[in-house]
C-alpha cells in the first residue's frame, strides 16, 4: 500500500529547478517508497548494500557512470568520497533533478553537502506519517490513545505490525546502525537506558545535569548524546520564546520526541488501552500536536519557527507559531471536551504580548471545530494552523 505523503508537490517541483534535492528525515520514515513513486524511472541504489558500497568506495566515478546521471542514492551519507564526484558532473551539465539524494544521519548527510554541494541541492526533510495523511488514507486510523501509542512510522502500517513487535526492533537497529557510525559508544545498553530517561522527560523542561546524574554519565557526555537524538531526528529540544514582555522568563528548551509511537514504546507501554491513564498522556498529546505542525512545515519545505513561553509564575503557553513576526499562541490539551478554562494562559499571554483572538488557538482531544470569543477550538483531527 502507498499512502500519499503531503511533501510529494514540493519535492517534484524542486526537482525542476535543482540539480540536487536531498531528502533526510528518521530511519525508515517513508524516504525510499517516496522517493520511488516520485521519481519511478530513476534508477535506484542503496549504500545500505555492502556490494553497492564497496563499488562507490573504490571507484566513485566509475559508479556513478554506470547508473547514469538520473539516479536515486539512498544513505548517500556512507560513502562521502561520491559527493565531490556529484558536483563535478552537475558543474558540467546543470540540469536539474540529475541527482536525488537520501539518508537517515543527518549530520554527515549535511556535512558532506556543505563541503560539496552547497548552492546545488534543494534541502527537504521527511517525517513519519501524519495525522492529515493517515486520514486521507483511512479515517478509521483516527483513533487518538492508539495513533499516541502507534505512532506514524510507515512500516507499522505497511504490513500491520504490533508496536510492540516494531519499535524494540527500530531501536536496536538505530543504535547498531547509526549510532555507531557517528560516536564510538562501547556501553549500549547505557544508551538505551539514556534514551528510556529522555522519553520519561516528554514535554518537560531539560534540565541536563538532572539528567546527567540519574544516566550516571558526565554533562558533556550528555549533550552529545542529546546532539547525537537530534540529528538523527528522535528527538528535538523546543526552545523557550526569546521575548521578554517585561517578565522573567525560562531558559531551558523542552525535550520532545519526533514520534510519539517511539517514545510510548520507550516508556514501557504494551498496548494503546494503557495510553487512557499513562501519566504522560497529556504530554504525548502535546508532543504530537507539536509534532504535526513541524510535518506540516517540512511538507512545504519550511523551517519549523517555534517556540514555548513560561513565566516565573508558571504561566504558559505551549506552542507558539511565528511568522513574519506574527505570533500564533497554541494551548495543548488532551481532554475531548471543550472547556472555556483552557483559555486561561492564552488570555494571560494576550494581555502582555497584544496579540488578538484570532491568533490563538486550543487543540484539544475531541472531534469539533468551533470558534469562541477568546479563540478557535481545534480538533486533533483537523489541525489547520
Amino acid at each position: 500500500m502507498f499512502i500519499q505523503r503531503a511533501i510529494k508537490e514540493k519535492l517534484l517541483y524542486l526537482a525542476t529547478k535543482f540539480p540536487v534535492i536531498t531528502l533526510t528525515g528518521a530511519r525508515q520514515c517513508g524516504k525510499s517508497t517516496l522517493l520511488k513513486n516520485c521519481f519511478p524511472t530513476y534508477n535506484y541504489v542503496s549504500l545500505e548494500d555492502l556490494d553497492l558500497r564497496q563499488m562507490a568506495e573504490s571507484d566513485p566515478r566509475g559508479f556513478l557512470q554506470n547508473f547514469g546521471n538520473f539516479l536515486i542514492v539512498d544513505e548517500a551519507q556512507y560513502v562521502p568520497a561520491l559527493f565531490s564526484y556529484i558536483q563535478t558532473i552537475v558543474d558540467a551539465k546543470n540540469e536539474p533533478g540529475m541527482f536525488i539524494l537520501s539518508g537517515s544521519q543527518n549530520f554527515l548527510l549535511m556535512q558532506n553537502i556543505t563541503q560539496s554541494l552547497a548552492g546545488r541541492t534543494a534541502i527537504l526533510r521527511l517525517g513519519t506519517f501524519s495525522v492529515d495523511e493517515l486520514s486521507a488514507f483511512n479515517p478509521n486510523l483516527l483513533d487518538l490513545n492508539k495513533f499516541l501509542f502507534t505512532g506514524g512510522y510507515p512500516r507499522i502500517y505497511d504490513f500491520d505490525i504490533m508496536p510492540t513487535d516494531f519499535y524494540p526492533n527500530y531501536i536496536q537497529t538505530y543504535i547498531e546502525r547509526d549510532i555507531r557510525l557517528i560516536r564510538n559508544i562501547t556501553d549500549l545498553s547505557k544508551f538505551v537506558r539514556f534514551l528510556k530517561l529522555c522519553a520519561a522527560r516528554t514535554g518537560q523542561l531539560l534540565n541536563v545535569s538532572s539528567l546527567a546524574v540519574e544516566a550516571e554519565l558526565t554533562v558533556p557526555t550528555v549533550n552529545a548524546w542529546l546532539s547525537i537524538l537530534e540529528t538523527s531526528y528522535i528527538i528535538y529540544l523546543l526552545k523557550p520564546y526569546h521575548r521578554n514582555f517585561n517578565k522573567r522568563l525560562v531558559k531551558s528548551p523542552k525535550i520532545y520526541f519526533y514520534d510519539t509511537g517511539l517514545a510510548s514504546s520507550l516508556l514501557g507501554l504494551g498496548t494503546s488501552e494503557q495510553m487512557s491513564t499513562h501519566y504522560l498522556r497529556g504530554e504525548l498529546f502535546e508532543n504530537m500536536v507539536i509534532n504535526e505542525y513541524i510535518k506540516s512545515q517540512f511538507a512545504v519545505g519550511k523551517e519549523p519557527n517555534i517556540y514555548f513561553w513560561r513565566d516565573s509564575n508558571q504561566n504558559e503557553v505551549d506552542l507558539l507559531i511565528e511568522n513574519n513576526s506574527k505570533l500564533q499562541a497554541i494551548e495543548i490539551k488532551s481532554a475531548a471536551t471543550m472547556n472555556p478554562a483552557f483559555f486561561k494562559t492564552l488570555k494571560t499571554f494576550q494581555s502582555i504580548s497584544n496579540i488578538n483572538s484570532e491568533s490563538m488557538a486550543v487543540v484539544y482531544g475531541g472531534d469539533l471545530n468551533y470558534q469562541t470569543e477568546n479563540g478557535m477550538f481545534v480538533s486533533w483531527k483537523n489541525m489547520k494552523f
